[in-house]
């Protein structure tokens, strides 16, 4: 796909709106003009005069801010599809970054990276392998620049290079997830493919150490992704080259034991050498283990103030709702019963005669009701409601409710609803973040970036696409209430300028020479309507649907001086014509 080429208005004129410049900052009302693709003047309201040729926004009302930055996505296969991304762009999003936990389309053969993707993001194989094989005629980090360079993006795209996708290219896919360690050949091919990413202006490496991340595809099925498998010396080799040239790590622990964390935290640290900026996800008031929060927070204290490193939770700033259909969802990976009916995707046959088993059964519910184990599913039960099933009279109730009903064991009934339903079967939990007051500490917390929406993933599981507005309504209607969690200006920089100056990226303020990437917002709209979702067809797959968030809070949006919503719609030249760009990561 190549650029289309079309004018945009010279000058625009938003006009009376309160201006929120992306650094805490006090707001002021302000009139904003901008030529061509840059902020040229920001006055009192009312002593900037509109130019003739101007297309003029009136705001009066509204908040006018920079466009918001989503720094944890999987959009890598969506920007091809459909590069407007503009589930996300229409609730305020001018930039997202991709190339997330360890999965990264570059260098790497398209099988190989449709293998990486599409089981643990939970997107259809039959879309991204077609896709990258019709699309990726590179095989390194600059072909993949030159690609997003000539390619219609809406929003802006920074880029991490996924450690998996390294190991893959370097190792063959079989071979980096065979348990051995690279040879010096293949170690040398990772650094010098990582050297190549950082030259290319990509942020840095994300990798990942949880295992219950798997594989796709028919030849190396259900294993963990590539990046597991390696050892100390080739994480820190590959740190090395991030923490000389400045870059970033981004990463996940190892979510079954957990203590690998402390060795990602070292890593960062900056007290005898050169600190290392480190994102990790994520920091969240888990139902299933509420002290990991505070855990989270001690390890980033120690890290930072005691160790002097630079090291960052990643954080939602939402009650983290998961959808299922069936047992179709990345968090059945988390225990070995859970992960055995993962592993029977593809036959249904198979999986019900496994979900009949008595042994099986036996040992799912002994999973399933383990106190002790490290988990992110809180595994209860009668907190997950049915919301659609071919039988109406289970909509609406737990699945003890539905077990107390028929006088049967919970997980047995649990087990029985998915063999006469399977698929079918759509229910819904909360993982985390469900207390307001502890959500606002999150929130408040230093230590954490707003992010981690997994946008562009998990697509019928669950929908972030509007974290940044969620956010900005909880403050607003948190300080109505008497019990403030910051100002208004707070929250728009921790979800603009905050993290694109740590992640050292041309964005994220709205000041004169910026870039005009603007979201307009009326705060009028921020109402329950942003927490409901709804289905809407995916774009480039036939038939299929995805979860996508209400809402019309934000009227306008500007990428680049170009307006791409207006009256809280995409514009249809939105994903037609290049409005956002590759973003080059600054280094440290």
């Amino acid at each position: 796909m190549t650029d289309v080429v079309a004018a945009i208005p010279a000058r625009v004129v938003i006009r009376g709106g309160l201006v929120f410049d992306g650094t805490g900052a006090p707001a002021r009302e302000a009139d904003v003009l901008i030529e061509g693709a840059r902020v040229a003047r920001i006055a009192p309201r009312g002593q900037l005069g509109a130019p003739s040729d101007a297309r003029v926004i009136d705001a009066a009302g509204c908040w006018v801010t920079p466009g918001f930055l989503d720094t944890h996505t999987h959009y890598d296969a969506e920007v091809a599809l459909a590069p407007g991304l503009a589930e996300s762009v229409r609730h305020g999003v001018t930039t997202v970054v991709v190339g997330s936990c360890s999965i990264s389309f570059v260098a790497a053969p398209p099988e190989d990276c449709a293998d990486l993707f599409t089981r643990v993001e939970a997107v259809p194989r039959e879309m991204v392998l077609p896709l990258l094989r019709e699309v990726k005629t590179w095989d390194d980090p600059a072909g993949y620049r030159r690609w997003i360079d000539a390619h219609p993006l809406g929003p802006n795209v920074a880029s991490f290079l996924g450690h998996s996708d390294l190991r893959a290219r370097a190792m063959g896919l079989a071979g980096s997830v065979d348990g051995r360690a690279p040879t010096a050949a293949e170690q040398a091919t990772m650094a010098r493919l990582l050297e190549a990413g950082l030259d290319a202006g990509f942020l840095g490496m994300s990798a990942m150490t949880n295992p219950w991340d798997r594989l796709d595809g028919d030849r190396a099925w259900s294993r963990s992704l590539p990046s597991f498998y390696a050892r100390g010396g080739e994480r820190r080799a590959l740190q090395a080259i991030l923490r000389r040239r400045g870059a970033i790590h981004q990463t996940a622990p190892n979510l079954v034991t957990r203590v690998n964390i402390l060795g990602i935290a070292l890593a960062s640290a900056g007290l005898f050498r050169k600190r290392l900026r480190t994102t990790v996800i994520a920091m969240m008031d888990l139902k299933a283990d509420r002290y990991v929060r505070g855990l989270a927070s001690a390890v980033a204290w120690l890290t930072n103030r005691a160790l002097r490193g630079d090291f960052k939770w990643q954080s939602p700033p939402v009650p983290f709702d998961v959808y299922y259909d069936g047992m179709d969802s990345v968090l059945f990976e988390e225990f070995p019963a859970g992960q055995a009916v993962r592993d029977l995707a593809y036959d249904l046959g198979k999986r019900q005669a496994l979900l009949a088993t008595p042994a099986y059964r036996a040992t799912f519910r002994k999973e399933l009701r383990k106190k002790l184990s490290p988990r992110v599913w809180h595994r209860d039960l009668g907190d997950a409601v049915i919301l659609d099933a071919p039988d109406p009279a289970l909509i609406g109730k737990t699945f003890a409710q539905v077990a107390a009903a028929r006088g049967a064991d919970p997980v047995d009934t649990f087990l029985d609803l998915m063999i006469e339903h399977d698929r079918a079967l759509r229910w819904h939990t909360c993982l985390a973040n469900d207390r307001p007051a502890t959500l606002a500490k999150i929130m408040r917390h230093r230590d954490t970036q707003m992010s981690f929406a997994d946008s562009g993933a998990h697509l019928r599981n669950m929908a972030f696409y509007n974290f940044g507005l969620r956010m900005l309504k909880q403050v607003r209607d948190a300080a109505a209430a008497g019990a403030p969690i910051m100002p208004i200006e707070r929250a728009v920089h921790r979800l603009t300028g905050e993290l694109a100056d740590w992640y050292g990226l041309d964005a994220g303020h709205l000041r004169e020479g910026a870039r005009a990437d603007v979201a307009v917002i009326d705060p009028a709209r921020l109402d329950a309507r942003l927490d409901q979702l709804r289905f809407a067809p995916f774009p480039g797959l036939a038939g299929f649907e995805r979860l996508v968030n209400d809402g019309d809070a934000v009227r306008q949006v500007l990428i680049a001086g170009d307006l791409v919503v207006d009256d809280a719609r995409p514009l249809p030249h939105l994903g037609q014509r290049r409005t956002g760009r590759f973003l080059d990561g600054a280094r440290r």
